[in-house]
């Protein structure tokens, strides 16, 4: 993963907010600070910007960085369509 932050889309970014506002636990697949796809079961707390960076706060207290993730509950960041199948 780059160490520069990339903006996500914003169709992206409203599937993350819809998937918060459920409270619903689902699956969520990420790339790691070394780049290994990491796949969690969580519920999204929250969306949170910071210091130029996105992040999702899940209810375990863990944060992704939002350009990390490649899938939340099936659906994919289309950044990543190539990458991780």
């Amino acid at each position: 993963m780059s160490s520069t932050y990339v903006p996500i889309d914003c169709e992206f970014h409203d599937v993350l907010e819809a998937t918060a506002t459920t409270g619903r636990r689902v699956a969520i697949e990420y790339l790691d600070t070394s780049g290994q796809l990491q796949t969690v079961q969580a519920r999204i707390s929250d969306l949170q910007a910071h210091n130029g960076e996105e992040h999702m706060l899940l209810d375990d207290r863990s944060r992704i960085r939002l350009d990390a993730i490649v899938s939340v509950d099936g659906v994919r960041l289309q950044s990543h369509q190539i990458r991780s199948e």
